[in-house]
């Protein structure tokens, strides 16, 4: 196909309208085949994508899966606890880095291959398809796709980057507030922790499941589910609140919680305590003012504690661990009652206390 034979659009305006309706109609059979494959394993659309990433582009981390399908850290967490349970996937210690942890695929599962064969299914037809064109023809049809897909990316990016509507959202205005308080005092299943350097509003939270009663009172936002019977597991109960930066927050969790993801890395923290039961806690604090006190109680399974670079700690272990990694060390089976801290601690004006007490599966408390 030479550039001699090339047209503009405005030459046959009527075949660019079908190229571009058929090209529209492939993205809207794709998510279709998609939903057809997940309807059949069993498994999520997203799950699937998950899958695929891993498939083509190797092992990750979660992080990674992360910015590739728009999830938050936390719910990526929760799909791939799902997918490990089912042996689709493992996940493993970076052996180059004790405090990464790595993605991996079990390709020999019986799932697995139950998958690979709907979809090794239509690659065998796109196969057999493009051997009808010339090298020259696929090699302009791969240059189109790879430009098609850039900006596909493109607009993926934009569509994640542009505010949700108001509905359901809850605020307070900052007012005179001068410190403040976030106070939980019943369980949920995930809570996610964000950070806005907004002037004029004190909190933001939406929720997902059940509505909780929010009461705002001298600073003080007591999020609070009903009394009922209730199970972590059954009854899904979703918050996800920013807090403002320009003052000083104590936050309080008590009641139990699934899984905790919270990045307070530009918030003024004056003290943290959860109690009751956690599945997963990842905490990304900010640089400390003066002595902060962090207490986290009740066990869990897996507890990642990162601090800015620099900035020193005491760590009060009270209980056990089967893997603990404290900056540049790291322990097995760790026992009742153990202190740790950085050689600067007892000289630093600014620094964290940290106690955890009950017996966690993996804790790492290291730098960003």
């Amino acid at each position: 196909m030479s550039s001699g034979s090339q047209k503009k659009p405005g030459e046959h305006p009527e075949i660019y309208r079908e190229f571009v309706r058929e090209l529209q109609h492939s993205y809207e059979l794709g998510t279709t085949f998609y939903r057809a494959v997940a309807s059949r394993s069993g498994m999520t659309v997203t799950d699937l994508e998950v899958i695929a990433i891993l498939k083509h582009a190797g092992p990750t981390t979660a992080g990674r899966l992360a910015e590739h399908t728009g999830l938050t850290t936390g719910a990526i967490t929760g799909m791939l606890n799902r997918l490990e349970e089912t042996g689709l996937l493992r996940r493993e210690r970076d052996p180059n880095d004790g405090r990464r942890v790595i993605v991996r695929l079990i390709p020999d599962k019986e799932e697995m291959k139950t998958i690979s064969d709907l979809f090794n299914a239509l690659g065998e037809e796109w196969r057999e398809l493009a051997t009808h064109y010339t090298d020259e023809q696929l090699t302009l049809l791969l240059d189109f796709l790879k430009r098609s897909n850039t900006i596909s990316q493109k607009h993926i990016a934009h569509l994640r980057e542009m505010p949700t509507s108001n509905e359901g959202t809850y605020s307070a205005p900052l007012g005179t507030v001068r410190s403040a308080k976030l106070a939980m005092p019943s369980g949920i299943t995930q809570l996610y922790l964000h950070t806005d350097n907004d002037r004029e509003t004190l909190y933001k939270a939406r929720f997902e499941g059940p509505q909780p009663d929010v009461r705002v009172k001298d600073g003080v936002i007591t999020i609070r589910y009903p009394r009922r019977l209730w199970s972590i597991t059954t009854n899904k109960r979703v918050a996800d609140v920013t807090l403002n930066t320009i003052i000083p927050w104590r936050i309080t969790l008590n009641g139990g919680v699934s899984e905790i993801v919270a990045d307070l890395m530009k918030l003024k923290l004056a003290s943290l305590e959860i109690k009751g039961g956690m599945n997963s806690i990842n905490l990304e604090l900010p640089l400390p003012i003066g002595t902060v006190p962090v207490r986290l109680s009740g066990g869990a399974s897996e507890m990642q504690i990162h601090r800015p670079k620099g900035a020193a700690v005491r760590v009060h272990f009270k209980g056990w661990a089967s893997h603990f990694i404290f900056d540049d060390q790291i322990f097995s089976d760790l026992g009742n009652d153990i202190r740790l801290q950085s050689p600067d601690y007892e000289t630093a004006e600014h620094r964290y206390d940290i106690e955890v007490q009950n017996s966690v599966g993996n804790v790492t408390i290291t730098p960003h």
